[in-house]
């Protein structure tokens, strides 16, 4: 009877490493868990960014209005024709471009170089990839106040089309989750990755519409444009708040679709080398 008891013991306690689920849902599970430590993180990003600046959160109002101002300076009058309302034009692509640069090189940079916490108590790796996003994407939402007062000031008219604008920002939060976790993996293993992601990311910006009309780009070069997800994100994100149009299905489809396979290939890649990471930091 002992034996019996023995064996149905041995039974409960059995692991076996085939019945596991895979990282990445595995991943998922534990973040889900660890949802309040995303918040505390997100909150002290916030903290320790403002709070010994002088302007605190305007920093995050202001930054983008002096690009602006400056660029709409130099560029108003070459591109007035194709582009009427170009401050406000221009203000729209730099926000979602600063985020996108923004979001992956410190998500890079952070998971890349470690922290004490990975070192001394276990959290799902992701929990700073994710609390890094959510920080960036809370300083988008407030650079997007002096985008909305700009449109009205210059009397651009608001319509129904402005909710699709939430949909261009959720496709670049996940294509900018997907970048930072490769680019991570990649820096942990050769640290000149970063260098030449900035590098990159300078050529990058001008192979998108951020700074000038699409429609000035020639003909023949319209298929490289075509091909940028970071364009497709842009025009879905501009046309509801310039135009008070909606995105053409076709390239919302090719934006989310974009966005789902970068964000999911990324995960893959991070959290089937997260254990790898650990012990190379």
């Amino acid at each position: 009877m002992k034996r019996t008891a023995d064996a149905l013991d041995a039974r409960e306690y059995d692991y076996d490493s085939a019945r596991r689920r895979s990282p990445m849902v595995e991943e998922v599970v534990e973040l889900r868990r660890y949802r309040d430590l995303v918040r505390q993180l997100v909150t002290r990003n916030i903290k320790v960014r403002y709070q010994h600046s002088v302007l605190g959160v305007g920093w995050s109002v202001l930054s983008p209005l002096l690009t602006t101002a400056v660029l709409s300076l130099v560029f108003l009058t070459l591109f007035r024709q194709t582009a009427p309302d170009y401050p406000a034009y221009l203000l729209s692509g730099l926000l979602l471009w600063n985020f996108f640069i923004q979001t992956t090189s410190t998500m890079a940079v952070e998971m890349a170089g470690g922290t004490d916490l990975w070192k001394r108590v276990y959290t799902p790796r992701t929990v700073y990839a994710i609390a890094t996003l959510a920080t960036g994407v809370v300083h988008l939402v407030l650079a997007m106040v002096p985008l909305v007062a700009l449109m009205l000031w210059l009397g651009i008219p608001t319509g129904a089309a402005w909710i699709a604008a939430p949909f261009a920002i959720v496709c670049v939060a996940l294509f900018a989750l997907g970048v930072g976790l490769t680019l991570a993996v990649l820096a942990v293993r050769f640290r000149d990755v970063l260098d030449l992601y900035q590098v990159v990311a300078g050529a990058w910006m001008y192979l998108t519409p951020v700074i000038y009309p699409r429609s000035i780009v020639p003909e023949r070069y319209q298929w490289l444009l075509a091909l940028n997800p970071m364009t497709w994100f842009i025009e879905c994100f501009r046309l509801p708040l310039l135009e008070n149009t909606m995105p053409d299905p076709v390239m919302a489809g090719l934006a989310l679709t974009a966005a789902l396979g970068t964000a999911g290939l990324g995960w893959w890649a991070f959290t089937r080398s997260a254990d790898d990471l650990a012990t190379r930091l």
